[in-house]
């Protein structure tokens, strides 16, 4: 990334329960993930949301939720653009790094976020080589021969997770979320800070 496309970098700042971060967003490697991002933001609809999944040693997941455990209501999902991202000199997801979270569906991202807390390459989409069919293609350990594209391009296991962002300071704030106790909490067994981390807001503090 060239310095004077990072210092054209929108920024968030979210002030939460346990401090504030800020992150930067990369219009320039996921657009319509960011444009997505950035109009939850303008139409508040993070304030009041908790982070309601953490994982000590994985990330921690946000946005969806307010501190009852009701699901906010979502616009439709934004398109997945995770391999467009990475092609483009996107960052992988790594530490520190912000990425949607989705379901099975790669194309269901909305609302809800996450940021790594260790690396995580094995959430990374998976490059697709050229050609139809892809003459040679190693997944997993394994190697792949003379695969129609179309199966891979419809393959959900291979698109992994949309990374547009990263966190540029208070990155000690996620270390403090990530090692909140967790437990049960509203519909979800495990994983849920036993006290509410809350999104008081976020805000855009540089277009």
């Amino acid at each position: 990334m060239t310095t004077s496309a990072a210092e054209d970098a929108p920024r968030v700042k979210f002030v939460t329960t346990q401090g504030d971060f800020t992150v930067e967003v990369y219009p320039d490697k996921a657009p319509k993930t960011v444009a997505n991002f950035l109009q939850y933001v303008r139409d508040k609809h993070y304030d009041g949301t908790i982070f309601h999944r953490v994982i000590e040693n994985f990330m921690v997941q946000g946005g969806g939720y307010d501190a009852k455990y009701n699901e906010k209501p979502t616009r439709a999902p934004v398109p997945h653009e995770g391999r467009e991202a990475l092609e483009r000199g996107g960052p992988h997801n790594t530490v520190g790094t912000l990425a949607m979270a989705r379901t099975n569906d790669p194309n269901s991202a909305t609302a809800q976020f996450f940021i790594n807390v260790k690396d995580n390459p094995f959430l990374d989409p998976v490059p697709l080589p050229p050609g139809d069919p892809v003459k040679k293609f190693e997944y997993h350990g394994r190697t792949y021969e003379n695969v129609p594209r179309s199966q891979l391009l419809n393959a959900a296991q291979l698109y992994g997770y949309t990374v547009f962002g990263k966190v540029v300071s208070g990155m000690d704030t996620i270390n403090k979320i990530k090692a909140v106790p967790t437990g049960s909490g509203g519909p979800f067994p495990t994983d849920v800070p036993q006290t509410p981390v809350v999104i008081q807001s976020a805000t855009i503090v540089k277009k």
